[in-house]
């Protein structure tokens, strides 16, 4: 099964709420993808343009209007405590 992400909250600066389509949801800190990076997610460090972020329900994960996007299998395994979640797609 490959997670897909149904809906997404914006809290604190970096973290999202996650909504997948198996009914589990959760926290993510975005900030060891986003604080500090360049290219297409340099403009993700602005609150406003994070804040931006919706739901790609074609592809299952979460974009910005920039085209930045996270992999879901990352996420998921990021809200469920699997380590080693990191990359993007």
């Amino acid at each position: 099964m490959h997670p897909r992400i149904t809906g997404v909250e914006v809290g604190a600066p970096f973290r999202v709420t996650l909504t997948f389509a198996d009914g589990s949801e959760g926290v993510v800190d975005l900030s060891p993808w986003i604080a500090g990076r360049r290219g297409v997610f340099a403009a993700l460090q602005d609150p406003v343009v994070f804040a931006r972020v919706t739901v790609d329900r074609e592809a299952g994960t979460i974009v910005w209007p920039n085209g930045a996007d996270l992999d879901p299998d990352v996420l998921f395994e990021a809200v469920h405590g699997v380590v080693g979640a990191a990359g993007t797609r």
